[in-house]
């Protein structure tokens, strides 16, 4: 259900967000009811999600038999239901129905963060055209963006570089060596590969989208060539700071004991190397995705899936996890290569 501004302005700490920053909030906030005695959280749950009370009555039990309510019309119902983890108690709905607003908690603080920021002297990147920030909004959805620490966020945005390009201006060259990680700040570009014939677009890219990343993530050239379409702005990252600021807090290693626990409880296995590489030797039950085709391959998986990616070395598992991350998947790379892996697996066959 979707909500208006309107309904948030009045929680905390929501009411300190600027309007436009309130409206983003808004426009990814879902509203639902919920019945009689049904259960919001339990005591012991670990979530991501956030929630508020926007009407109804909210009874909070705790497992040392304490209980309290809290009513929407309350000065604790401003606040968040329980927020902290992992849940202090249950909560189920007292009152004959209740209005519940639920948020991505990670997104939220992420939104605050960059809220304050712009409140400080010398912050550059707020543009006075609420559309001038939807790039960055964009940015902050990003699924592999959930795992950067919020304190990250300043140095992120101080070491942004704006750049301006014209319409068929090729940004990054296939085969080239990486050395930036962009996002479009306005404009749109088209993404071509060659492969192993003539170029062609195999994806398009709008406002707030990022490319670049996949060189960097696996110190290889570029697989792909983006060229804009029309006039705009790109805003793009260092190398190094990428590194230090992005890959770090976002890539989630795995040793090949804790992976090998993760596939016995059923995540799948992506061998991310050319398929020479994986005719010649694999990881039992591994289902080969080289690494500049990985997207291509993605609708074949199942996003309540886990998935561990592995190569030779890291690097390019650590691109692939990057990747799968960033489109919503939960996945692992491998640290160390494919060797400690097959160990591990050939100890349980």
């Amino acid at each position: 259900m979707s909500i208006d501004a309107s309904q948030l302005k009045h929680l905390y700490p929501l009411d300190s967000l600027r309007p436009d920053h309130l409206d983003v909030i808004a426009r990814e906030a879902e509203s639902a009811e919920y019945a009689h005695q049904q259960a919001l959280f339990r005591a012991g749950d670990q979530d991501e999600v956030t929630h508020y009370l926007l009407a109804g009555i909210i009874s909070g039990a705790y497992p040392d038999g304490k209980r309290k309510d809290i009513s929407a019309d309350s000065l604790q119902g401003r606040y968040p239901i329980g927020d902290l983890m992992p849940r202090r108690f249950t909560a189920t709905v007292e009152s004959l129905t209740a209005t519940i607003v639920s948020l991505d908690r990670r997104f939220l603080e992420k939104v605050i963060t960059f809220d304050q920021l712009t409140r400080t002297s010398g912050f550059k990147l707020l543009d006075k055209n609420p559309e001038g920030n939807r790039w960055i909004f964009r940015l902050l959805q990003n699924n592999a963006m959930r795992r950067v620490p919020a304190g990250n966020l300043e140095r992120l945005f101080a070491r942004f570089e704006e750049i301006s390009v014209k319409a068929d201006q090729t940004i990054v060259r296939e085969g080239d060596d990486g050395d930036y990680f962009y996002v479009i700040k306005d404009g749109a570009a088209s993404v071509l590969q060659s492969g192993d014939g003539d170029p062609a677009v195999v994806a398009y890219l709008v406002r707030g989208d990022s490319f670049g990343e996949d060189a960097l993530l696996s110190n290889s050239v570029r697989n792909a060539s983006v060229t804009m379409m029309k006039d705009g702005k790109l805003m793009r990252l260092r190398k190094s700071d990428f590194s230090e600021l992005l890959k770090q807090p976002t890539v989630e290693w795995l040793t090949p004991g804790k992976a090998s626990i993760l596939v016995r409880q059923g995540a799948g296995i992506v061998d991310v190397r050319l398929p020479e590489e994986f005719d010649e030797r694999a990881i039992k039950g591994s289902i080969n995705m080289p690494l500049y085709r990985l997207r291509e391959y993605t609708p074949d998986l199942d996003k309540d899936r886990s998935y561990v990616c592995y190569c030779n070395t890291g690097e390019r598992s650590a691109a692939a996890a990057y990747i799968l991350t960033k489109l919503g998947f939960e996945a692992f790379a491998l640290a160390g290569g494919m060797s400690g892996m097959v160990k591990q697996m050939d100890k349980k066959a």
